[in-house]
């Protein structure tokens, strides 16, 4: 049984899945952890709705986020450059 599931083939989907759910635990620990509109433990439900705006703001505006705002959106700039800019022709 185990030769049928595991052949070469298979591989990259396991990776694939593999991927897929890393990505969803660590955003469920990130939310868990230091989302401000999450509340674990029952002294912290208890405060009610907090107007944290700040704490708020440093959990959006995290380093992923910072990163793709200054980056350029093309996948090759370069090569875009060269096949759409017209005053290379």
């Amino acid at each position: 049984m185990a030769s049928r599931w595991l052949r070469p083939e298979v591989y990259p989907l396991f990776a694939a899945v593999g991927v897929a759910v890393g990505i969803c635990g660590m955003q469920l620990v990130r939310n868990i952890c230091i989302n401000p509109e999450v509340r674990v433990n029952k002294q912290n439900r208890a405060a009610g709705v907090l107007d944290n705006f700040s704490e708020g703001e440093k959990y959006t505006e995290h380093f992923i986020r910072k990163f793709a705002r200054t980056s350029s959106r093309e996948i090759m700039p370069s090569i875009n450059s060269f096949f759409a800019d017209p005053s290379r022709n």
